[in-house]
């Protein structure tokens, strides 16, 4: 003879949800789909030629970004923030990884460009939601700056000013 039991009869009490709101996830690809700025390369001198042998200041601006995108109807905020820089230096030197500021010293003399490649990390916020939440991955972004020419220089003694007028011949 089987046991006696006192259940009653089963009752769904929800529709099975862990509780709260479901939080959509923006994931590493939706990020690198993002219209990420591509940082500009500064140097100093800012001049379009630059000493040979000398230091050559190249630096971007490291700022946040903060963009807004639609993920399964609900607004998100997405923060980009560049979180490493790699400089090619244009003249077979091979790539350097430093953070944000750098200097170069070119040894040959001729015209060249400075590619910067970005690596983006992110944080997201769903319309709604206090909470804020990393990203998995990151993007890249790369630009390349302008053209410039590395020089030398010499200097030498002269007579007199070479803003004078008549300009001293050895000017």
């Amino acid at each position: 003879m089987p046991p006696a039991t006192d259940w009653s009869a089963w009752v769904q009490m929800d529709d099975g949800s862990c509780g709260g709101e479901v939080v959509p996830v923006l994931t590493a690809e939706e990020f690198r789909r993002l219209p990420l700025p591509v940082p500009a390369v500064h140097m100093q001198p800012d001049t379009g030629w630059v000493l040979v042998n000398k230091e050559t200041i190249v630096y971007t601006d490291p700022a946040p970004v903060t963009l807004t995108t639609q993920l399964l109807g609900r607004e998100v905020t997405v923060e980009a923030t560049p979180s490493w820089f790699t400089y090619d230096w244009g003249d077979g030197s091979g790539p350097e990884y430093p953070r944000f500021d750098v200097f170069h010293i070119y040894e040959d003399l001729g015209q060249f460009a400075v590619t910067i490649t970005t690596e983006w990390s992110g944080r997201y916020q769903v319309e709604g939601d206090p909470q804020w939440r990393e990203v998995t991955g990151t993007a890249t972004t790369t630009a390349t700056g302008p053209l410039f020419e590395v020089q030398e220089r010499r200097s030498h003694l002269v007579t007199g000013l070479c803003t004078d007028v008549p300009k001293p011949a050895d000017c």
